[in-house]
């Protein structure tokens, strides 16, 4: 299978490969298949999620890919084709990343002009042309998806549509009543729900089954419950009834239920995430947005995800963060490393390498969390990266450059296991605090400590004893790579004077300057200028991680203790503004290598094979060739609001 599909504007369409699926059961092939039906039928949740008009903007544009009778091979249509690309990319008419409003390149006029050219005869909002003409050109309007301005109204500067005539401090108010009268363990109030202002009152709008975005959850529920008779044991069974309840009513203490026989189940060989989970999209971090996977486990890869959430205690009883802070006993750590067999929603097209669930905090101090690193995700990064020219540009000497060609897949791979099985997991919060009592700072945060635990340990001679790595240069080549990429390379993917605005972008320059202020004394890390070329250099891997471990203890006090003073000033000071110099540089030198700095996959196609009588026999698999045709499928097959 080639990796590389495609390429376009700044993103890179790539493919991953189903490895071993051959290898499966029928059974569990078509337990997928169910599965992966209906991590396609929440897509446009997360289309509307991500704006009001991103829906019918999207049928509007591809109404007009399909039946636009000029000249196809025009500038402006050539214009208008990266322009849907990249909204078909995003989710949206924002950038993934960097959530400004993505400009299509063309006027409102160019535009009229291939609509005249354009059957809309079957486009159901005719009446709204004009105001969606004006939201595609006019780049004030709908201007940010997700504003992290602490200075501005959070959900008045933010475009996304979790939100409806709700000011910042109303909707705080609204659910920090809800927490003080629940108590303990309360469910994630507010997951699930929009809320909007209607004749002066508060009102949250549920998604559910006969409630919001009720036609597509009641897809969703259909293919859950083809998939039931093919669950691999009674939990998985009692896991996707408590998870279609949930959808039906809405009721959070059932999505929390759900979550816990989630985390239980580890005994199966196929596992699935479906549902609102993360809250990335809300400048609140409340909401959550729809995403999907379904997976099964790499059985030689989860040998060593396995050996690290076994000695989770020990991890937490060493780490440096202050004992109050540590968990006394670790619960229902566990990990494995995974194939995707199909992503949906917030993980389609770009998709996370790792993953780290539940999100709820009692859940995971009670019950534990479930880790998992997506192998087939990564190794197509990696393939796609080889002979890029990346590497040799951006590494500041051979010594480096062989490390990472040597370690570099092992120790990034390593990371994402620490991270997530272990960072995420590790540490626990004071009594009464809450992850929304760090606001628009939480996610930065919560990610800036979950990458400080992985830096502090993968430098960690355990690892040798643990037989996960054959050096400790693997943590050396992590190291260089971490602040390479935090650093210098990363910016790469931003605007000329544009402050970073994505939660792991943040998180990876807050780290990455922290340790080099605080090193600077001892010379620890510095930069090296070479014809004409700025680089990082590290000249002490030991004091830098102990500046790591420095760091992972203040970042845990703050999130134990819900310190939204400190955790502004550290994102602010560290993780938001760009050295404009430097910015220019690495652009520069990054364009002659003409790469594109995101990248996302195209799924699989599956189906089922049946015999002359209609029994299934098989579930083929084929990998997509074309980015458009499997935008265009999804968006006749899989639109349901």
């Amino acid at each position: 299978m080639k990796v590389f599909a495609e390429k376009f504007a700044d993103i890179k369409i790539l493919r991953y490969e189903l490895t071993g699926f051959d290898k499966l059961s029928l059974h569990q092939k078509q337990y997928i298949y169910y599965l992966g039906q209906a991590a396609l039928c929440g897509r446009d949740i997360l289309w509307d999620q991500n704006n009001r008009y991103n829906l019918r903007i999207r049928r509007l544009l591809e109404a007009v890919y399909r039946t636009f009778s000029g000249n196809r091979e025009s500038e402006l249509f050539q214009k208008f084709e990266v322009y849907l690309k990249r909204v078909w990319f995003s989710n949206g008419i924002h950038h993934h990343y960097s959530m400004d409003k993505i400009q299509p390149g063309f006027s409102a006029q160019d535009f009229r002009t291939l609509l005249e050219q354009a059957d809309l005869g079957g486009f159901a909002y005719l009446a709204d042309l004009e105001e969606l003409v004006e939201v595609i050109t006019n780049p004030d309007r709908e201007a940010k998806r997700v504003s992290l301005d602490a200075s501005a109204d959070l959900l008045h500067a933010s475009a996304m549509n979790y939100y409806q005539g709700v000011s910042q401090a109303e909707a705080e108010a609204f659910y920090k009543a809800k927490n003080q009268v629940a108590g303990e363990n309360a469910p994630s109030f507010g997951l699930n729900t929009q809320l909007v202002k209607e004749n002066g009152d508060l009102q949250e709008k549920v998604w559910k089954a006969d409630g919001c975005y009720g036609e597509a959850i009641q897809q969703i529920i259909y293919w859950l419950k083809k998939a039931l008779p093919f669950a691999e044991n009674e939990l998985q069974q009692k896991t996707i009834n408590e998870l279609v309840a949930y959808y039906q009513t809405g009721d959070l203490k059932t999505f929390d239920d759900y979550s816990i026989s989630w985390v239980k189940e580890l005994e199966g060989q196929v596992d699935f995430v479906n549902g609102f989970i993360e809250v990335y999209g809300d400048p609140l971090g409340i909401k959550g947005s729809w995403e999907a996977i379904v997976n099964y486990k790499d059985e030689e890869g989860t040998k060593r995800a396995t050996i690290l959430s076994e000695n989770a205690q020990w991890f937490e009883q060493h780490s440096p963060v202050a004992g109050a802070f540590k968990k006394k006993e670790v619960k229902g750590v566990s990990a494995k490393v995974i194939h995707v067999a199909m992503l949906g929603g917030d993980c389609y097209p770009h998709t996370p390498i790792g993953v780290n669930l539940p999100n709820s905090e009692w859940i995971r101090e009670e019950y534990g969390s479930k880790s998992v690193t997506i192998e087939n995700i990564t190794k197509s990064y990696f393939l796609d990266s080889l002979g890029n020219g990346m590497l040799e540009e951006f590494a500041g000497s051979k010594e480096e450059i062989e490390r990472a060609q040597k370690y570099g897949y092992l120790a990034g791979n390593l990371h994402t296991d620490l991270h997530e099985c272990l960072g995420h997991g590790s540490g626990k919060m004071m009594p009464g605090v809450k992850p929304e009592d760090l606001k628009n700072y939480y996610s930065t945060i919560e990610e800036t400590r979950a990458d400080l635990f992985a830096l502090y340990y993968v430098m960690d001679e355990k690892l040798l004893e643990l037989g996960l790595v054959p050096s400790m240069e693997s943590g050396m080549a992590e190291y260089d790579s971490y602040l390479r990429n935090g650093l210098i390379t990363q910016l790469t993917r931003i605007e000329p004077g544009k402050d970073l605005e994505e939660s792991h972008m943040r998180n990876r320059q807050l780290i990455a300057r922290w340790a080099f202020e605080h090193g600077q004394a001892e010379a620890v890390v510095e930069w090296v200028k070479r014809d004409g070329k700025t680089y990082v250099q590290i000249n002490d891997y030991q004091k830098l991680r102990k500046l790591f471990g420095e760091l992972l203890a203040e970042v845990q006090r703050i999130k134990s203790e819900g310190d939204l003073k400190a955790a502004a000033e550290l994102v602010e000071n560290y993780g938001v503004k760009v050295d404009p110099d430097l910015h220019n540089e690495v652009l520069e030198r990054f364009s002659r290598l003409n790469i594109a700095p995101y990248a996302g996959f195209l799924n699989p196609e599956l189906k089922l094979k049946t015999a002359d009588g209609g029994e299934v026999v098989d579930v083929e698999v084929a990998y997509a060739e074309d980015f458009a045709g499997q935008m265009l499928a999804y968006g006749q097959n899989f639109s349901f609001l």
